[in-house]
Protein backbone atom coordinates (compact mmCIF):
# COMPACT_ATOMS: atom_id res chain seq x y z
CA UNK A 1 0.00 0.00 0.00
CA UNK A 2 1.31 3.68 -0.67
CA UNK A 3 1.59 6.14 1.80
CA UNK A 4 -1.27 8.39 2.37
CA UNK A 5 -0.78 11.70 1.75
CA UNK A 6 0.60 13.59 5.13
CA UNK A 7 -0.62 16.99 4.73
CA UNK A 8 -4.41 17.21 4.29
CA UNK A 9 -5.09 20.53 5.39
CA UNK A 10 -3.18 24.30 5.58
CA UNK A 11 -1.57 23.79 9.20
CA UNK A 12 -1.63 27.79 9.36
CA UNK A 13 -5.55 27.36 9.13
CA UNK A 14 -6.74 25.68 12.67
CA UNK A 15 -10.42 25.57 11.61
CA UNK A 16 -9.41 23.31 8.92
CA UNK A 17 -6.86 21.30 11.02
CA UNK A 18 -9.54 21.07 13.32
CA UNK A 19 -11.66 19.10 10.75
CA UNK A 20 -9.22 16.71 9.13
CA UNK A 21 -8.11 13.36 10.42
CA UNK A 22 -4.73 12.81 11.87
CA UNK A 23 -3.20 10.89 9.01
CA UNK A 24 -1.44 8.68 11.23
CA UNK A 25 -4.93 7.63 12.77
CA UNK A 26 -6.49 7.06 8.69
CA UNK A 27 -3.39 5.76 7.98
CA UNK A 28 -3.93 2.75 10.50
CA UNK A 29 -7.60 2.46 9.68
CA UNK A 30 -7.13 2.24 6.02
CA UNK A 31 -4.63 -0.51 6.21
CA UNK A 32 -7.66 -3.06 6.64
CA UNK A 33 -8.61 -2.19 3.22
CA UNK A 34 -8.76 -4.66 0.48
CA UNK A 35 -7.16 -2.77 -2.42
CA UNK A 36 -3.85 -3.21 -4.39
CA UNK A 37 -0.42 -2.54 -3.56
CA UNK A 38 -0.62 0.76 -5.64
CA UNK A 39 -3.78 2.56 -5.19
CA UNK A 40 -5.29 5.02 -6.39
CA UNK A 41 -6.16 7.99 -3.77
CA UNK A 42 -9.07 10.14 -3.21
CA UNK A 43 -9.09 12.99 -0.48
CA UNK A 44 -12.39 13.26 0.88
CA UNK A 45 -13.83 16.60 2.60
CA UNK A 46 -16.03 17.62 5.63
CA UNK A 47 -19.37 18.86 5.33
CA UNK A 48 -18.86 20.88 7.96
CA UNK A 49 -16.22 23.00 6.15
CA UNK A 50 -15.95 21.61 2.62
CA UNK A 51 -11.79 21.40 3.64
CA UNK A 52 -10.03 18.22 3.52
CA UNK A 53 -10.19 15.47 6.30
CA UNK A 54 -8.20 12.25 4.99
CA UNK A 55 -7.43 10.19 1.83
CA UNK A 56 -8.72 7.04 0.83
CA UNK A 57 -7.28 3.85 -1.12
CA UNK A 58 -9.60 2.63 -3.56
CA UNK A 59 -10.39 -0.90 -4.26
CA UNK A 60 -11.39 -2.11 -7.98
CA UNK A 61 -13.54 -5.24 -8.75
CA UNK A 62 -10.70 -7.53 -8.89
CA UNK A 63 -10.16 -6.55 -4.95
CA UNK A 64 -14.03 -7.19 -4.27
CA UNK A 65 -13.30 -10.53 -5.98
CA UNK A 66 -10.08 -10.91 -3.72
CA UNK A 67 -12.10 -10.06 -0.81
CA UNK A 68 -15.02 -12.61 -1.00
CA UNK A 69 -12.31 -15.39 -1.83
CA UNK A 70 -10.94 -14.44 1.59
CA UNK A 71 -13.93 -14.12 3.15
CA UNK A 72 -15.06 -17.57 1.66
CA UNK A 73 -12.01 -19.31 3.00
CA UNK A 74 -12.41 -18.10 6.46
CA UNK A 75 -16.19 -18.34 7.06
CA UNK A 76 -16.16 -22.04 7.52
CA UNK A 77 -13.99 -21.86 10.43
CA UNK A 78 -15.83 -19.05 11.68
CA UNK A 79 -19.04 -21.15 11.37
CA UNK A 80 -17.29 -23.70 13.55
CA UNK A 81 -16.49 -21.70 16.49
CA UNK A 82 -19.09 -22.04 19.27
CA UNK A 83 -21.99 -19.85 18.91
CA UNK A 84 -20.91 -18.99 22.24
CA UNK A 85 -17.67 -17.59 21.30
CA UNK A 86 -19.11 -15.71 18.68
CA UNK A 87 -21.59 -14.01 21.12
CA UNK A 88 -19.07 -13.04 22.33
CA UNK A 89 -17.43 -11.11 20.33
CA UNK A 90 -20.95 -8.86 19.93
CA UNK A 91 -20.71 -8.38 24.01
CA UNK A 92 -17.51 -7.28 24.02
CA UNK A 93 -17.83 -4.94 21.03
CA UNK A 94 -20.77 -3.51 23.18
CA UNK A 95 -18.07 -2.54 26.23
CA UNK A 96 -15.36 -1.30 23.83
CA UNK A 97 -17.90 1.07 21.47
CA UNK A 98 -19.02 2.78 25.28
CA UNK A 99 -15.18 2.80 25.98
CA UNK A 100 -14.27 4.55 22.74
CA UNK A 101 -17.08 6.41 22.12
CA UNK A 102 -15.27 9.72 21.42
CA UNK A 103 -13.11 8.65 18.58
CA UNK A 104 -16.65 7.20 16.95
CA UNK A 105 -18.49 10.63 17.65
CA UNK A 106 -15.71 12.99 16.26
CA UNK A 107 -15.49 10.42 12.69
CA UNK A 108 -19.35 10.68 12.04
CA UNK A 109 -19.17 14.24 12.72
CA UNK A 110 -15.96 15.13 10.28
CA UNK A 111 -17.57 12.61 7.53
CA UNK A 112 -21.30 13.00 7.89
CA UNK A 113 -21.77 16.34 9.42
CA UNK A 114 -24.69 15.53 11.95
CA UNK A 115 -25.09 17.18 15.52
CA UNK A 116 -22.90 15.40 18.13
CA UNK A 117 -26.72 14.57 19.55
CA UNK A 118 -27.31 12.27 16.58
CA UNK A 119 -23.60 11.01 16.30
CA UNK A 120 -24.60 9.74 19.65
CA UNK A 121 -27.80 7.81 18.43
CA UNK A 122 -25.79 5.82 16.33
CA UNK A 123 -23.65 4.63 19.43
CA UNK A 124 -26.17 4.07 21.13
CA UNK A 125 -27.99 2.31 18.42
CA UNK A 126 -24.92 -0.34 17.93
CA UNK A 127 -24.90 -1.13 21.46
CA UNK A 128 -28.08 -2.43 21.61
CA UNK A 129 -27.66 -4.00 18.79
CA UNK A 130 -24.67 -5.38 20.02
CA UNK A 131 -26.31 -6.46 23.13
CA UNK A 132 -29.53 -7.77 21.91
CA UNK A 133 -28.17 -10.23 19.11
CA UNK A 134 -25.33 -11.33 21.67
CA UNK A 135 -27.88 -12.50 24.38
CA UNK A 136 -30.50 -13.41 21.90
CA UNK A 137 -28.06 -15.96 19.44
CA UNK A 138 -29.06 -18.92 21.06
CA UNK A 139 -32.64 -18.48 21.03
CA UNK A 140 -32.82 -17.16 17.26
CA UNK A 141 -30.74 -19.76 15.85
CA UNK A 142 -31.10 -23.01 17.76
CA UNK A 143 -32.27 -25.95 15.91
CA UNK A 144 -35.96 -26.65 16.40
CA UNK A 145 -38.15 -29.91 16.33
CA UNK A 146 -41.13 -29.36 13.62
CA UNK A 147 -44.25 -30.62 12.93
CA UNK A 148 -43.33 -34.28 10.67
CA UNK A 149 -45.74 -36.06 8.48
CA UNK A 150 -46.93 -38.86 10.30
CA UNK A 151 -45.78 -38.31 14.29
CA UNK A 152 -44.51 -41.43 15.98
CA UNK A 153 -43.32 -42.66 12.25
CA UNK A 154 -40.85 -39.24 12.03
CA UNK A 155 -38.95 -36.67 13.19
CA UNK A 156 -38.19 -33.05 11.84
CA UNK A 157 -35.72 -30.66 12.86
CA UNK A 158 -35.34 -27.30 10.93
CA UNK A 159 -31.49 -26.12 11.37
CA UNK A 160 -30.57 -22.60 10.30
CA UNK A 161 -27.26 -22.30 8.45
CA UNK A 162 -25.30 -19.71 7.15
CA UNK A 163 -25.29 -18.53 3.63
CA UNK A 164 -21.43 -17.86 3.35
CA UNK A 165 -20.37 -14.30 2.01
CA UNK A 166 -22.56 -11.62 3.03
CA UNK A 167 -22.14 -8.58 1.10
CA UNK A 168 -22.90 -5.59 2.91
CA UNK A 169 -23.31 -2.27 1.02
CA UNK A 170 -23.94 0.64 3.37
CA UNK A 171 -25.03 4.77 3.43
CA UNK A 172 -23.57 8.05 4.56
CA UNK A 173 -26.57 8.90 6.40
CA UNK A 174 -25.90 6.83 9.57
CA UNK A 175 -22.57 5.91 8.79
CA UNK A 176 -22.01 4.22 11.55
CA UNK A 177 -24.76 2.29 12.82
CA UNK A 178 -25.97 0.83 9.19
CA UNK A 179 -22.36 -0.19 8.37
CA UNK A 180 -22.09 -2.16 11.59
CA UNK A 181 -25.85 -3.35 12.88
CA UNK A 182 -26.31 -5.49 9.85
CA UNK A 183 -23.41 -7.20 9.80
CA UNK A 184 -23.10 -8.12 12.84
CA UNK A 185 -25.99 -10.63 12.83
CA UNK A 186 -24.69 -11.96 9.58
CA UNK A 187 -21.59 -12.69 11.73
CA UNK A 188 -23.17 -14.05 14.43
CA UNK A 189 -24.86 -16.37 12.23
CA UNK A 190 -21.61 -18.01 11.43
CA UNK A 191 -20.97 -15.84 8.12
CA UNK A 192 -17.93 -13.74 6.75
CA UNK A 193 -19.08 -10.58 5.37
CA UNK A 194 -17.39 -8.01 2.72
CA UNK A 195 -18.44 -4.31 3.44
CA UNK A 196 -18.66 -1.86 1.32
CA UNK A 197 -19.34 1.92 3.42
CA UNK A 198 -20.21 4.96 1.22
CA UNK A 199 -17.19 6.46 0.17
CA UNK A 200 -17.81 9.98 1.95
CA UNK A 201 -17.86 8.45 5.57
CA UNK A 202 -15.40 5.16 4.75
CA UNK A 203 -13.52 5.94 8.15
CA UNK A 204 -16.33 6.09 10.36
CA UNK A 205 -17.23 2.33 9.17
CA UNK A 206 -13.41 1.31 9.27
CA UNK A 207 -13.22 2.43 13.28
CA UNK A 208 -16.30 0.20 13.57
CA UNK A 209 -13.98 -2.91 12.25
CA UNK A 210 -11.02 -2.10 14.30
CA UNK A 211 -13.56 -2.28 17.29
CA UNK A 212 -14.92 -5.35 16.15
CA UNK A 213 -10.97 -6.86 15.74
CA UNK A 214 -10.31 -5.44 18.97
CA UNK A 215 -13.54 -7.42 20.40
CA UNK A 216 -11.89 -11.06 19.17
CA UNK A 217 -13.21 -11.49 15.63
CA UNK A 218 -10.87 -13.38 13.52
CA UNK A 219 -8.81 -11.81 10.69
CA UNK A 220 -10.33 -12.70 7.83
CA UNK A 221 -13.92 -13.21 8.51
CA UNK A 222 -14.75 -9.32 7.87
CA UNK A 223 -13.45 -7.66 4.13
CA UNK A 224 -13.66 -4.18 3.60
CA UNK A 225 -13.36 -2.38 0.17
CA UNK A 226 -13.63 0.92 -0.67
CA UNK A 227 -15.19 3.00 -3.49
CA UNK A 228 -17.73 4.21 -5.30
CA UNK A 229 -21.85 2.34 -6.06
CA UNK A 230 -21.23 1.69 -9.40
CA UNK A 231 -18.49 0.08 -9.63
CA UNK A 232 -17.16 -1.45 -6.24
CA UNK A 233 -20.81 -1.98 -4.70
CA UNK A 234 -22.01 -3.75 -7.66
CA UNK A 235 -18.87 -5.90 -8.03
CA UNK A 236 -19.63 -6.86 -4.02
CA UNK A 237 -23.69 -7.30 -5.18
CA UNK A 238 -22.26 -9.92 -8.03
CA UNK A 239 -20.26 -11.65 -5.50
CA UNK A 240 -21.55 -12.05 -2.24
CA UNK A 241 -23.79 -15.05 -1.59
CA UNK A 242 -26.62 -12.46 -0.09
CA UNK A 243 -27.26 -8.95 0.04
CA UNK A 244 -28.00 -6.15 2.10
CA UNK A 245 -28.19 -2.69 0.81
CA UNK A 246 -29.46 0.30 2.45
CA UNK A 247 -29.56 3.57 -0.05
CA UNK A 248 -32.17 4.95 -2.72
CA UNK A 249 -35.20 3.28 -3.85
CA UNK A 250 -34.21 2.98 -7.46
CA UNK A 251 -30.30 1.70 -6.99
CA UNK A 252 -32.38 -0.65 -4.61
CA UNK A 253 -34.31 -2.00 -7.72
CA UNK A 254 -30.91 -2.29 -9.54
CA UNK A 255 -29.46 -4.36 -6.41
CA UNK A 256 -32.79 -6.79 -6.34
CA UNK A 257 -32.37 -7.29 -10.07
CA UNK A 258 -28.74 -8.15 -9.81
CA UNK A 259 -29.17 -10.39 -7.28
CA UNK A 260 -32.05 -11.94 -8.74
CA UNK A 261 -30.31 -13.09 -11.98
CA UNK A 262 -27.82 -14.50 -9.48
CA UNK A 263 -30.95 -16.42 -7.63
CA UNK A 264 -29.29 -14.71 -4.33
CA UNK A 265 -31.15 -13.38 -1.51
CA UNK A 266 -31.05 -9.60 -0.70
CA UNK A 267 -32.53 -7.25 1.88
CA UNK A 268 -33.20 -3.86 0.92
CA UNK A 269 -34.31 -0.78 2.95
CA UNK A 270 -34.86 1.56 0.81
CA UNK A 271 -36.76 5.45 0.54
CA UNK A 272 -39.66 6.72 2.92
CA UNK A 273 -42.10 9.48 2.78
CA UNK A 274 -43.05 9.53 6.36
CA UNK A 275 -46.03 10.72 7.98
CA UNK A 276 -46.40 11.55 11.49
CA UNK A 277 -50.84 11.80 12.78
CA UNK A 278 -51.71 14.47 15.66
CA UNK A 279 -54.76 12.86 16.77
CA UNK A 280 -57.30 15.33 18.29
CA UNK A 281 -56.99 14.05 21.75
CA UNK A 282 -53.19 14.01 21.97
CA UNK A 283 -51.24 15.82 23.90
CA UNK A 284 -49.80 18.92 22.34
CA UNK A 285 -46.42 19.30 23.62
CA UNK A 286 -45.68 15.95 23.80
CA UNK A 287 -46.48 15.85 19.98
CA UNK A 288 -44.90 19.18 18.86
CA UNK A 289 -41.31 17.62 21.15
CA UNK A 290 -41.30 14.50 18.97
CA UNK A 291 -42.32 16.16 15.51
CA UNK A 292 -38.90 18.88 15.68
CA UNK A 293 -36.99 15.55 17.08
CA UNK A 294 -38.34 13.50 14.09
CA UNK A 295 -38.48 15.90 11.14
CA UNK A 296 -34.92 17.08 12.05
CA UNK A 297 -32.77 14.83 13.27
CA UNK A 298 -29.54 14.37 11.05
CA UNK A 299 -30.62 17.03 9.39
CA UNK A 300 -33.93 15.53 8.09
CA UNK A 301 -31.38 13.03 6.41
CA UNK A 302 -32.66 9.60 7.78
CA UNK A 303 -35.21 6.85 5.94
CA UNK A 304 -37.62 7.40 8.90
CA UNK A 305 -37.45 10.82 9.68
CA UNK A 306 -40.87 12.57 9.46
CA UNK A 307 -41.60 14.62 6.35
CA UNK A 308 -45.16 15.09 6.16
CA UNK A 309 -47.63 16.40 9.49
CA UNK A 310 -50.66 15.39 9.44
CA UNK A 311 -53.31 17.25 11.95
CA UNK A 312 -56.51 16.28 13.38
CA UNK A 313 -57.93 20.23 11.88
CA UNK A 314 -59.77 20.55 15.32
CA UNK A 315 -55.90 21.01 17.18
CA UNK A 316 -54.09 22.30 14.35
CA UNK A 317 -54.19 26.34 15.02
CA UNK A 318 -52.75 25.48 18.60
CA UNK A 319 -50.04 23.06 17.26
CA UNK A 320 -48.72 25.46 14.82
CA UNK A 321 -48.80 28.10 17.28
CA UNK A 322 -46.53 25.89 19.64
CA UNK A 323 -44.40 24.00 16.82
CA UNK A 324 -43.37 27.22 14.80
CA UNK A 325 -41.24 28.94 17.41
CA UNK A 326 -39.73 25.62 18.62
CA UNK A 327 -38.19 25.06 15.40
CA UNK A 328 -36.87 28.70 15.04
CA UNK A 329 -35.17 28.00 18.15
CA UNK A 330 -33.51 24.88 16.85
CA UNK A 331 -29.43 25.64 17.41
CA UNK A 332 -27.32 24.91 14.19
CA UNK A 333 -23.60 24.66 14.20
CA UNK A 334 -20.42 22.37 13.65
CA UNK A 335 -18.48 22.13 16.60
CA UNK A 336 -17.88 18.78 17.47
CA UNK A 337 -19.41 18.78 21.03
CA UNK A 338 -22.72 18.71 22.30
CA UNK A 339 -25.03 21.56 22.48
CA UNK A 340 -26.87 22.34 19.02
CA UNK A 341 -29.64 20.94 18.07
CA UNK A 342 -28.88 20.29 13.78
CA UNK A 343 -25.82 20.03 11.80
CA UNK A 344 -24.84 20.16 8.02
CA UNK A 345 -26.73 18.49 4.79
CA UNK A 346 -23.56 16.06 3.17
CA UNK A 347 -23.27 17.88 0.41
CA UNK A 348 -23.99 20.44 -2.65
CA UNK A 349 -26.24 17.80 -4.47
CA UNK A 350 -28.64 17.14 -0.92
CA UNK A 351 -28.59 21.18 -0.39
CA UNK A 352 -29.56 21.84 -3.55
CA UNK A 353 -32.55 19.40 -3.72
CA UNK A 354 -33.61 20.76 -0.86
CA UNK A 355 -33.42 24.42 -2.08
CA UNK A 356 -35.37 22.93 -5.08
CA UNK A 357 -38.19 21.24 -2.96
CA UNK A 358 -38.79 24.79 -0.81
CA UNK A 359 -38.46 27.32 -3.81
CA UNK A 360 -40.46 24.81 -5.82
CA UNK A 361 -43.42 25.33 -2.61
CA UNK A 362 -42.96 28.44 -2.18
CA UNK A 363 -43.26 29.60 -5.92
CA UNK A 364 -46.51 27.51 -6.41
CA UNK A 365 -47.88 29.56 -3.23
CA UNK A 366 -46.87 27.74 0.05
CA UNK A 367 -46.22 29.40 3.22
CA UNK A 368 -42.54 28.79 4.79
CA UNK A 369 -43.75 29.44 8.33
CA UNK A 370 -39.75 28.84 9.82
CA UNK A 371 -36.80 28.52 7.86
CA UNK A 372 -36.38 28.40 4.49
CA UNK A 373 -33.04 29.39 3.39
CA UNK A 374 -29.67 28.10 3.58
CA UNK A 375 -26.55 29.46 6.13
CA UNK A 376 -24.05 29.65 4.52
CA UNK A 377 -22.61 31.58 7.14
CA UNK A 378 -21.91 28.62 10.20
CA UNK A 379 -20.95 26.19 7.18
CA UNK A 380 -21.23 25.80 3.08
CA UNK A 381 -24.09 23.30 3.17
CA UNK A 382 -26.30 23.93 6.12
CA UNK A 383 -30.02 24.96 5.83
CA UNK A 384 -32.36 25.78 8.53
CA UNK A 385 -35.04 23.43 9.85
CA UNK A 386 -38.20 24.59 7.74
CA UNK A 387 -41.97 24.59 8.28
CA UNK A 388 -43.95 24.23 5.11
CA UNK A 389 -47.85 25.17 5.05
CA UNK A 390 -50.38 24.83 2.10
CA UNK A 391 -48.34 22.41 0.05
CA UNK A 392 -50.22 20.90 -3.02
CA UNK A 393 -49.80 16.97 -4.73
CA UNK A 394 -48.60 19.73 -7.56
CA UNK A 395 -45.58 20.63 -5.44
CA UNK A 396 -42.71 18.10 -5.26
CA UNK A 397 -42.04 17.98 -1.86
CA UNK A 398 -45.74 16.37 -1.53
CA UNK A 399 -45.15 13.14 -2.74
CA UNK A 400 -40.84 12.97 -3.40
CA UNK A 401 -38.53 12.41 -0.58
CA UNK A 402 -36.88 15.36 0.18
CA UNK A 403 -34.19 13.77 2.87
CA UNK A 404 -33.45 17.13 4.31
CA UNK A 405 -34.59 19.41 7.18
CA UNK A 406 -38.60 20.51 5.34
CA UNK A 407 -41.22 18.99 7.40
CA UNK A 408 -44.68 20.45 5.68
CA UNK A 409 -48.32 20.53 7.69
CA UNK A 410 -51.28 19.05 6.39
CA UNK A 411 -54.66 19.23 7.77
CA UNK A 412 -57.94 16.28 8.09
CA UNK A 413 -61.55 16.27 9.70
CA UNK A 414 -61.14 12.53 10.87
CA UNK A 415 -58.71 9.34 11.40
CA UNK A 416 -60.55 7.90 8.41
CA UNK A 417 -58.67 11.00 6.40
CA UNK A 418 -55.56 10.86 8.18
CA UNK A 419 -54.89 7.55 7.33
CA UNK A 420 -55.57 7.83 3.72
CA UNK A 421 -53.31 10.69 3.78
CA UNK A 422 -50.55 8.72 5.37
CA UNK A 423 -51.15 5.74 3.07
CA UNK A 424 -51.11 8.26 -0.15
CA UNK A 425 -47.39 7.42 -1.00
CA UNK A 426 -45.54 4.93 -3.16
CA UNK A 427 -43.55 4.63 0.94
CA UNK A 428 -43.71 3.05 3.69
CA UNK A 429 -41.23 2.48 5.98
CA UNK A 430 -42.22 4.85 8.82
CA UNK A 431 -45.45 6.49 10.35
CA UNK A 432 -46.50 7.79 14.19
CA UNK A 433 -49.39 8.82 15.93
CA UNK A 434 -49.72 11.26 18.54
CA UNK A 435 -53.21 10.47 20.87
CA UNK A 436 -53.78 9.67 25.22
CA UNK A 437 -55.68 6.93 23.44
CA UNK A 438 -52.98 3.85 22.97
CA UNK A 439 -56.06 1.57 21.91
CA UNK A 440 -57.14 3.73 19.34
CA UNK A 441 -53.92 4.72 17.92
CA UNK A 442 -52.96 0.63 17.88
CA UNK A 443 -56.26 0.35 15.90
CA UNK A 444 -55.41 3.09 13.71
CA UNK A 445 -51.43 1.78 13.23
CA UNK A 446 -53.39 -1.68 11.76
CA UNK A 447 -54.71 0.08 9.15
CA UNK A 448 -51.13 2.20 7.83
CA UNK A 449 -49.03 0.40 5.45
CA UNK A 450 -45.37 1.26 7.03
CA UNK A 451 -43.16 -0.87 8.54
CA UNK A 452 -43.05 0.28 11.89
CA UNK A 453 -45.46 2.40 13.30
CA UNK A 454 -44.39 4.53 16.71
CA UNK A 455 -47.01 5.49 18.89
CA UNK A 456 -46.61 9.29 21.11
CA UNK A 457 -42.80 9.10 19.59
CA UNK A 458 -41.01 9.69 16.26
CA UNK A 459 -39.16 7.29 14.75
CA UNK A 460 -36.22 6.03 17.71
CA UNK A 461 -39.16 3.66 19.62
CA UNK A 462 -39.45 1.82 16.78
CA UNK A 463 -36.28 1.53 15.73
CA UNK A 464 -34.95 0.65 19.52
CA UNK A 465 -37.08 -2.26 19.43
CA UNK A 466 -34.27 -4.78 18.64
CA UNK A 467 -36.47 -7.94 19.22
CA UNK A 468 -39.25 -6.27 16.59
CA UNK A 469 -38.70 -6.18 13.13
CA UNK A 470 -37.58 -3.00 11.17
CA UNK A 471 -38.25 -2.12 7.32
CA UNK A 472 -40.20 -1.28 4.71
CA UNK A 473 -43.58 -1.90 2.77
CA UNK A 474 -44.37 -1.02 -0.93
CA UNK A 475 -41.54 1.04 -2.68
CA UNK A 476 -39.52 1.16 0.89
CA UNK A 477 -37.68 -2.12 0.21
CA UNK A 478 -37.78 -5.76 0.89
CA UNK A 479 -36.92 -7.35 4.26
CA UNK A 480 -36.59 -6.60 7.66
CA UNK A 481 -33.50 -5.73 10.35
CA UNK A 482 -33.80 -6.49 13.71
CA UNK A 483 -35.72 -9.39 15.48
CA UNK A 484 -35.83 -13.20 14.48
CA UNK A 485 -36.32 -11.73 10.36
CA UNK A 486 -33.24 -9.62 11.13
CA UNK A 487 -30.74 -12.72 12.00
CA UNK A 488 -32.57 -15.11 9.67
CA UNK A 489 -32.29 -13.32 6.65
CA UNK A 490 -28.69 -14.42 6.85
CA UNK A 491 -29.34 -18.21 7.23
CA UNK A 492 -30.77 -20.94 4.90
CA UNK A 493 -33.16 -22.95 6.50
CA UNK A 494 -32.18 -26.77 6.56
CA UNK A 495 -35.47 -29.66 7.53
CA UNK A 496 -33.66 -32.96 8.34
CA UNK A 497 -36.15 -35.41 9.14
CA UNK A 498 -35.58 -38.76 10.83
CA UNK A 499 -37.86 -41.57 9.45
CA UNK A 500 -38.66 -44.00 12.39
CA UNK A 501 -40.50 -46.14 10.55
CA UNK A 502 -40.50 -47.54 6.47
CA UNK A 503 -44.17 -45.32 5.29
CA UNK A 504 -43.35 -47.99 2.06
CA UNK A 505 -46.57 -49.43 1.55
CA UNK A 506 -48.43 -52.05 -0.37
CA UNK A 507 -50.96 -51.02 -3.70
CA UNK A 508 -53.68 -52.12 -2.10
CA UNK A 509 -56.99 -50.83 -0.61
CA UNK A 510 -56.17 -51.98 2.55
CA UNK A 511 -53.11 -49.52 2.92
CA UNK A 512 -55.61 -47.02 1.37
CA UNK A 513 -57.54 -47.65 4.17
CA UNK A 514 -55.22 -47.53 6.85
CA UNK A 515 -53.74 -44.76 5.98
CA UNK A 516 -57.02 -42.64 5.09
CA UNK A 517 -58.09 -43.57 8.83
CA UNK A 518 -55.12 -42.39 10.47
CA UNK A 519 -55.29 -39.28 8.75
CA UNK A 520 -59.31 -38.83 10.12
CA UNK A 521 -57.59 -39.62 13.61
CA UNK A 522 -54.77 -37.07 13.23
CA UNK A 523 -57.09 -33.94 12.21
CA UNK A 524 -59.68 -35.53 14.92
CA UNK A 525 -56.64 -35.32 17.77
CA UNK A 526 -55.90 -31.44 16.91
CA UNK A 527 -52.38 -32.51 15.53
CA UNK A 528 -50.79 -30.11 13.39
Amino acid sequence: MTSVPNELADPENDTMATYAVDPAVARRLTARVVCSTTPQWRTMTSPLTAGPVAALPLSTETDVIAAVAAARDTQQRWAATSLRSRADVLLRLHDILLDRQVEVLDLIQLESGKARLHAFEEVVDTALCARHYGRSASAYLRTRRRASGFPLLSASYESLLPKGVIGVVAPWNYPFSLAITDLLPALLAGNAVVLRPDPQTSLTALIGVELLAEAGLPDGVLQVVLGDGADVGQAVVDHADYVCYTGSTQTGRQVAESAARRLVGASLELGGKNSLYVRADADLDRAVAGVVRSAFSSAGQLCIHTERLVVHESVAPELVTLLVPAVCALRLGRDLAYGYDMGSLLNQRQLDRVVEHVEDARSNGAQVLAGGRPRPDIGPFFYEPTVLDGVTPQMACRNAETFGPVLSIYRVRSDDEAVALVNDTAYGLSASIFSRDARAARALAGRVRAGTVNINDGYAAAWAAMGAPMGGMKDSGLGRRHGADGIRRFTEPQNVTVQRFPMNGPSTDGYVRVVTAALRLMKAARLR
